[in-house]
Order: C-alpha cells, then sequence, then structure tokens
C-alpha cells in the first residue's frame, strides 16, 4: 500500500468514527427530547432517565454534603441540589442533549412542565439550580446562567449562604 492509500483509509476512519459519533448524538436526542420521560434525581444531582445518565448541561453542583429531606416519604438523604431537584420534578422531564462524556453519560438541557404549562413555559432545571443558588455556571454556560449565579451569590442563597433547611422549589 502506498503512503497516499493509508493517509486516504486514515481520513475515511476519522469520518466513520466523527459519523457514529453524530448518529450516536442524534439517536440519544431523540430518544430523550420527543417526549417527556420520568427522571431519578441520583444523590450527585445528575437525573437518571431510562437506562441514561444525564449532567444539566452549562452547570456544576459543588458537594455540599449530605443533607437528609424528613418532609418526604420515604425520608431522602442526597446533596442539597439533589433535594432541591427532587422536589421540583413532578412529572415529566424533557431533555435536549448537548453533548457525550466519555463514560457514556449526556450533558443535556433539561426542562420540567409546570402544571398546565405550555411547551414553551417548560423551566429550565440548570436555571433553577443556578437560582436557588446549588450550582455554579461552567465557563461555557449561557451568559444567562452567569448572571442567575451571581444574583444567587448576591442574595446569600444555598451554598452561598447555606442556610440549614433551605431546600426550595421557588
Amino acid at each position: 500500500m502506498s503512503q497516499w492509500d493509508n493517509e486516504f483509509l486514515g481520513w475515511q476512519r476519522r469520518i466513520g468514527i466523527a459519523l457514529l459519533t453524530l448518529a450516536l448524538i442524534l439517536a440519544a436526542s431523540a430518544a430523550l427530547a420527543d417526549a417527556g420521560r420520568l427522571a431519578f434525581v441520583m444523590k450527585d444531582g445528575a437525573l437518571r432517565i431510562g437506562q441514561k445518565t444525564v449532567h444539566l448541561h452549562g452547570i456544576h453542583i459543588p458537594d455540599t454534603g449530605r443533607s437528609c429531606d424528613t418532609s418526604m416519604r420515604p425520608s431522602r438523604c442526597a446533596s442539597r441540589a439533589a433535594l432541591a431537584l427532587d422536589r421540583k420534578i413532578q412529572g415529566m422531564v424533557y431533555c435536549e442533549p448537548v453533548s457525550r462524556n466519555r463514560d457514556r453519560s449526556i450533558n443535556a438541557v433539561c426542562r420540567v412542565d409546570p402544571m398546565g404549562a405550555a411547551n414553551d413555559e417548560r423551566e429550565d432545571l440548570a436555571a433553577f439550580l443556578l437560582r436557588q443558588g446549588w450550582a455554579v455556571a461552567r465557563p461555557d454556560a449561557p451568559f444567562e446562567y452567569a448572571v442567575l449565579e451571581r444574583i444567587a451569590h448576591s442574595r446569600g442563597l444555598g451554598i452561598w449562604g447555606f442556610q440549614a433547611g433551605s431546600v426550595s422549589t421557588h
């Protein structure tokens, strides 16, 4: 085989891998975004939707230690962000995948349907956690996320104030 043939095969492999990656992201997108799905909040604030682990795109959820919510039956112990998400998610979650991680988990923009709200009124779960002060915006996050983080910080909410029992759904 000539050097040209080897280079051509290398490019074919790279294009094939890129197309396969794109197909997997599109398939995950279709599976998660088409219809609302039941989501289970994991202890670290990630969501389990079907067989997929979904991280909220654009935010980092700092470790706040373990806290317990005894108003839930059975009582639930997890990070404060996870407890806030548990209370917020009261039905279906709609996610639009943004990227895939090496561990095969997905980063996605996920929204919940407030009771009786139209599709364009679904609430962004990452924005919710930022408003509550339980997350920080990543550098690649939308500008709105950085603004929400600064507002929560200035108000001393969540990790910025760490008030006991402040898990809220507002």
